[in-house]
């Protein structure tokens, strides 16, 4: 005969913790998961609070004002929309920054994002040692915006730098590249450029989500590798270069490192390095115009939330999808 034992009722099994929880009342026990999900939030949004938000508020109500960051805030003067129409209408420096922060985005982050696509090709192959050439290309990405980069890079570019050093081997005479106004600007382009390794590793993890089928396919149908890269490549990656497209166009605007330690912080030689931002940070700190600088960086805000808005809404035309979804 098989021996039975009763149950203890004073014995919980599992999820019987909450099940009791729940038997109390579903919106108590729903509350108590709520509340702890708001404390562990609690980090996130105090950071988000005190270092994003309550900031953000604060420069929209300085840029109605003549701030100047010396002035106590109770002898802060509303101007209303005196710092914007500044701006437009009586700033020249303000319109030289733009021009100068446009011509670099519109001639680095083409080119950028062209040898990152051209090195992603490159290394997309079962070659040996590919895993190092990956790291070694990646590399210069790790530093970033660092400022001793940007030292490194405006030694080099001296009039007794190394590229020079170069150049005097096939006979051709340097120049202060760093320090010529025809040629700042473009010197720092090629950091920019030189410093394609994270858009790299994304155009790498997209061609290996490309199908070999299709490049199979495309070959059976008479495809050269032209062809191929054209009608599969482009079309497969085009979710990837979008994508790219984005974050490199904003990080172009936002350039301010490199500027700053080239021109040591005035934007020259005659100001061919104003970048944006660099204006902005000169306005604010140096000149201690902080109204001014607040209403220049919500300009600044907005025209970079219109460029990405422009950029989702013409990519429906050509970013195609693996699920034949055009978002």
């Amino acid at each position: 005969m098989a021996l039975t034992t009763a149950p203890d009722p004073t014995r919980r099994g599992p999820g019987s913790d909450r099940a009791h929880a729940e038997r109390r009342g579903p919106g108590r026990f729903r509350n108590s998961e709520g509340l702890a999900g708001y404390v562990f939030l609690s980090p996130w949004l105090i950071g988000l609070m005190g270092v994003t938000a309550v900031p953000m508020l604060l420069s929209l109500y300085l840029s109605f004002t003549n701030y100047d960051i010396l002035t106590p805030f109770s002898e802060v003067e509303w101007v209303g929309l005196a710092n914007y129409e500044r701006m437009f209408t009586a700033d020249p420096s303000y319109w030289h920054a733009v021009r100068v922060t446009v011509t670099f985005a519109l001639i680095a982050v083409p080119l950028k994002l062209a040898a990152a696509l051209g090195v992603a090709l490159l290394l997309n192959r079962a070659w040996r040692g590919v895993g190092l050439f990956r790291g070694l290309f990646y590399l210069p990405s790790l530093l970033g915006g660092s400022v001793a980069l940007a030292i490194v890079w405006v030694n080099m570019f001296n009039r007794d730098g190394a590229f020079n050093s170069l150049l005097s081997l096939f006979g051709i005479t340097g120049k202060p590249w760093v320090n010529d106004p025809d040629w700042a600007l473009e010197t720092l382009m090629v950091l920019a450029i030189w410093q394609f390794g994270a858009p790299m590793v994304i155009f790498l993890a997209g061609l290996k989500q490309v199908p070999t089928e299709l490049y199979e396919a495309a070959s059976v149908d008479g495809a050269g590798r032209f062809r191929q890269f054209r009608n599969v490549t482009l079309p497969m990656l085009s979710p990837v270069i979008f994508f790219n497209l984005v974050l490199e166009t904003i990080n172009g605007f936002q350039g301010f490192t490199a500027a700053f330690v080239l021109s040591n912080g005035t934007g020259g030689p005659v100001d061919s390095t104003l970048m944006y931002t660099l204006n902005l940070y000169i306005t604010g700190f140096t000149d201690l115009n902080m109204g001014y600088a607040s209403a220049m960086a919500w300009v600044f805000l907005l025209a970079i939330a219109v460029i990405t808005a422009i950029f989702f809404s013409t990519g429906r035309f050509w970013v195609h999808y693996s699920d034949g979804e055009d978002r």
